[in-house]
């Protein structure tokens, strides 16, 4: 029998099978999630008030800070709330919104990497137009076409949702939604749902990683033309934070299709902790990298936690 979608809900998954242990796990994946708040909120912060920072290239780290933000804060309560509370149950009307959320953002981040790559292309390779090209009205423009180009493109897989009848079991895999783990419920044709996520991976995420590694052999390219071996490391650090994140996101993200491609026959638990590394990975370490390996963002930290002098 057909289950209505709108008058029905799903459950989500916790860790099966290691129930007991929900409060447990629950402690570390919390700290990861106030370190993520911590890190992203810092840097946000910084950009905003610290002058030094008004560059595009401090924009778009901001953007992917609150990207690495939006993707924690639509995780976290239904994660929180199964490993705490065992509030498993959830709307189709949050659960098609959560996941609409989380890969629209997921786009989102492929996108703002691209934009970091474009900023390191014009300041290496074209360095006099840098502030002509890359003004702050084309700074918004470029995140505005981020933003919607990932808006868009996800948004007809999930409006399909709200049509598909779910007449199987309602028990979704994993603490939050997924487009990929809903439909495996519909009792419909989804050969739509199924095709149109691949072309929106290889046009877009795929697109987007051979547009960075096709501008960073530019942008080597110009580098090695450089006389002076100071200047030429100069430059080349000045990519360094940026390539780290790339190898991050991109990483985790071959990561998990590989365990959902070829790894059918692993523990539940091991797709699962893998879903985790995808969505938690990136945030926690992008603030990591910006604050290891970038000057400015060092001392911009270290003004911010700093102590007043006493005065005698």
């Amino acid at each position: 029998m057909w289950i209505n979608a709108s008058a029905s809900s799903f459950l989500l998954t916790g860790f099966p099978g290691i129930e007991e242990a929900h409060h447990w796990i629950s402690i570390p994946l919390l700290v990861v999630y106030i370190s993520i708040l911590l890190g992203n909120g810092t840097l946000l912060f910084l950009v905003r008030d610290d002058h030094n920072l008004h560059e595009p290239m401090y924009y778009f780290l901001a953007m992917l800070a609150a990207t690495d933000l939006g993707v924690t804060l639509t995780t976290m309560p239904t994660v929180l709330g199964i490993l705490w509370l065992n509030h498993r149950e959830i709307g189709h009307g949050a659960c098609f919104s959560q996941a609409y959320f989380i890969h629209t953002l997921s786009i989102v981040e492929s996108g703002v990497l691209l934009a970091m790559a474009y900023d390191r292309f014009i300041a290496i390779c074209n360095p006099l137009r840098y502030t002509s090209i890359l003004t702050n009205t084309r700074v918004v423009k470029i995140a505005m076409g981020v933003l919607t180009r990932a808006g868009l493109s996800i948004m007809p897989i999930i409006i399909r949702l709200h049509w598909l009848p779910y007449c199987r079991s309602h028990v979704l895999s994993h603490a939050f939604c997924l487009h990929q783990d809903v439909i495996k419920l519909a009792c419909a044709d989804i050969t739509f749902n199924r095709l149109y996520p691949v072309v929106i991976v290889f046009a877009m995420v795929l697109l987007d990683f051979f547009i960075i590694s096709f501008s960073y052999i530019l942008i080597l390219k110009t580098v090695m033309g450089i006389a002076s071996g100071e200047e030429r490391a100069k430059a080349l650090n000045t990519c360094v934070s940026h390539i780290c994140c790339i190898l991050v996101f991109y990483v985790t993200v071959v990561g998990l299709t590989f365990i959902h491609r070829f790894g059918k026959h692993a523990p539940r638990v091991v797709h699962i902790t893998m879903s985790y590394i995808y969505f938690l990975f990136p945030p926690f370490m992008n603030p990591v990298i910006y604050s290891i390996k970038t000057k400015q963002i060092q001392s911009g930290v270290i003004r911010l936690f700093s102590l007043p002098c006493p005065r005698e």
